[in-house]
């Protein structure tokens, strides 16, 4: 009978090219009757459906970390030894993490406390800070003020600003900067003065590119040593990723 010959499971059908290649053969009539068929079978059976997706979606999850890993450790200088990005924790750590983060970002100021707790437990992690501003003006110039006060008073007064950047919660102008500066005993003229120098710019430039060769697009952005990871983060699931690591 002509359904009886079309009567096959779909898990054999994507299993065996070959079978996919005879089906090319079949004629107009065929074809509708073998779609009838398909048709019926996934009413009767849709939890073919949702095994189908579940598989294919953790395929496309599988691939997605393994080409994640493979950007990670082709960008692992660029990543953890720019030469100019901040570093916090322990400068010697077993452990590097990375954080793309924007201080007008919701997520990273969720996440700064939890951080911040992750080093203070954990005094053998080296945590390198990139500056990300992706979300408008005043992200921006929250970026070129900190880079510039690391510049003009070094890694102290850049932690500093970083630190109350982060917990800010206001608009962000050359106003608040300022007051935010001398608030911190920082030379704030000479940071000012610093931030539209072609240093600043070139920082900020050469982190927008690394992202974008990481495929980044979103902050808070992790990378523990090789692992991508987008978004934010509780401290239970840093902790994790530090504890994988260091078992393997």
């Amino acid at each position: 009978m002509m359904i009886a010959r079309f009567a096959l499971p779909l898990a054999l059908l994507f299993a065996h090219p070959a079978t996919a290649l005879e089906l090319d053969n079949l004629t107009a009539q065929e074809r509708v009757q073998f779609r009838a068929e398909v048709r019926a079978y996934l009413l009767d059976n849709p939890e073919v459906l949702q095994e189908a997706i579940a598989i294919l979606q953790q395929r496309e999850q599988n691939a997605q970390l393994t080409a994640d890993l493979e950007l990670a450790r082709a960008n692992a200088d660029a990543l953890q030894n720019d030469g100019y990005s901040f570093v916090d924790g322990n400068p010697e750590g077993d452990i590097t993490v990375v954080e793309f983060m924007d201080y007008r970002c919701g997520y990273c100021k969720r996440a700064f406390p939890e951080v911040a707790q992750l080093l203070a437990d954990d005094p053998n992690i080296r945590f390198v800070v990139k500056e990300l501003p992706i979300l408008g003006e005043q992200s921006v110039l929250a970026s070129r003020f900190a880079i510039a006060t690391q510049i003009v008073g070094g890694d102290d007064a850049y932690k500093a600003v970083h630190d109350t950047l982060m917990e800010f919660r206001g608009d962000i102008s050359e106003q608040s900067l300022t007051r935010l500066g001398s608030t911190l005993g920082i030379d704030t003229d000479a940071v000012l003065a610093q931030m539209d120098s072609p240093v600043v710019s070139e920082i900020i430039a050469a982190n927008s590119v690394l992202a974008q060769q990481l495929n980044i697009s979103g902050t808070p952005t992790f990378v523990f040593e090789d692992q991508i990871v987008r978004g934010y983060l509780q401290l239970a699931q840093m902790e994790q990723l530090v504890e994988e690591l260091r078992a393997q």
